[in-house]
């Protein structure tokens, strides 16, 4: 009752710069509009239109921060702080095992996972930590706690490729701006300052009391290589605590993370790769354990199949395997390769098309690598191909 007076308090201070972003948000998308259209025919004005988009965000980032230092400090404590429901000196459990306290510890520890760098000394204790409670909650053998491991760590790698997707976009602005061939564009330099700029205004917010608030502001941990790695991890735990189809179906919808891939380093492409070569197996070893007289689960199985294939073959005809250091060892490159040809074999004529039309354009237009070699699982495609043409 106490917060919702609060609310209501405080409900102009909060409708104005709702409103204000909203006008301005307008403003924004019909200024990017017209500078979008002079910019297809006038040079400088691409320049114009960076510094416009920059500079609004800017503005955002500003205007949040000037309404949460306008709230009483009484107001700030309820939105950032949590405090789990008690009844007569207990915590009480909600609809399900997910709200319990050892889920809530877990999926904090987890969290600081992703936020702190490696190379701090704390990493290694966490990430043991987080190890311990995910070993012991399995051990007992129960279904609550199994059910604990499964909704934490589902949500561990939800919000881990979101990050590392999120990693991935700056990292391809910055590819996109300067690739080191020549003097860099204005826009390179401009980003730049900006950048600067907005590290400024974060030290300013943590020194004025918003370094608890804003828990987005400095996440210096979360470079995408470590993202990577860390979702190899938290995918081998589900599938250690018998959830792999969690990653998998996760793994399978993340096409636009897959896109990304395709522009990113070499060394991160590797990583990636890392990820795919064990959840395409582990996605095989599913299908050959399911039991396929379930026509629901079936079709389920055969679009995460597809929806793989189709997001992340690319990345393994164009990644960086090169000899300097190896991404994956001659024998696992061999057994990937049957895994795939077995996957692909269980699809439609169909389908079994589309996937095999997308990897000869992308193995024959990337000249740095012959791997996956799936040269005899198209001719026999086309050897069926052309036997149902007969038929019919």
């Amino acid at each position: 009752m106490e917060m919702e007076m609060d609310m209501m308090e405080n409900l102009p201070s909060t409708i104005s710069p709702l409103l204000l972003r909203s006008m301005a948000s307008s403003v924004f998308i019909y200024a990017d509009k017209l500078f979008f259209n002079l910019a297809e025919k006038f040079k400088p004005f691409e320049i114009i239109r960076y510094v416009l988009i920059t500079s609004f965000l800017f503005f955002l980032r500003l205007l949040s921060f000037l309404f949460l230092s306008d709230l009483p400090p009484k107001s700030q404590s309820h939105v950032y702080t949590f405090n789990p429901p008690k009844s007569n000196g207990r915590y009480l459990i909600g609809s399900g095992v997910s709200d319990s306290g050892i889920a809530r510890a877990l999926s904090q520890v987890l969290s600081i996972v992703n936020d702190i760098p490696v190379s701090s000394r704390k990493y290694a204790i966490v990430r043991s930590l987080a190890e311990g409670l995910i070993e012991e909650n399995r051990r007992e053998d129960a279904e609550g706690l199994r059910e604990v491991n499964r909704a934490v760590l589902s949500s561990a790698f939800s919000r881990t490729l979101s990050y590392l997707e999120a990693a991935m976009v700056e990292l391809g602005q910055d590819r996109i701006g300067h690739d080191g061939a020549g003097p860099a564009p204005v826009q390179y330099w401009v980003k730049r300052a900006l950048r600067v700029v907005r590290s400024v205004g974060d030290g300013v917010w943590a020194r004025e009391g918003g370094g608890g608030v804003r828990e987005d502001v400095n996440r210096s941990g979360n470079s995408a290589e470590k993202l990577a790695a860390e979702l190899l991890w938290l995918a081998q735990k589900l599938v250690d605590c018998g959830f792999g189809e969690e990653a998998v179906e996760r793994w399978a919808s993340a096409s636009n993370l897959a896109s990304l891939s395709l522009l990113a380093e070499p060394r991160l492409q590797g990583s990636l790769v890392k990820v795919s070569t064990f959840l395409f197996k582990q996605a095989r070893d599913m299908e050959m354990a399911l039991d396929e007289t379930d026509e629901f689960y079936e079709e389920s199985r055969r679009q995460t199949k597809m929806k793989m294939l189709t997001s992340w073959l690319p990345l393994l005809c164009r990644a960086s395997n090169g000899t300097d250091m190896p991404v994956l060892s001659i024998n696992e490159k061999a057994e990937l390769e049957k895994v795939l040809e077995e996957t692909i074999e269980l699809l439609d004529h169909e389908e079994q098309e589309q996937v095999l039309s997308l990897w000869l354009h992308h193995f024959a237009y990337c000249s740095s690598s012959d791997w996956p070699n799936l040269h005899a699982l198209y001719c026999r495609w086309c050897t069926n191909s052309r036997k149902l043409l007969l038929l019919h």
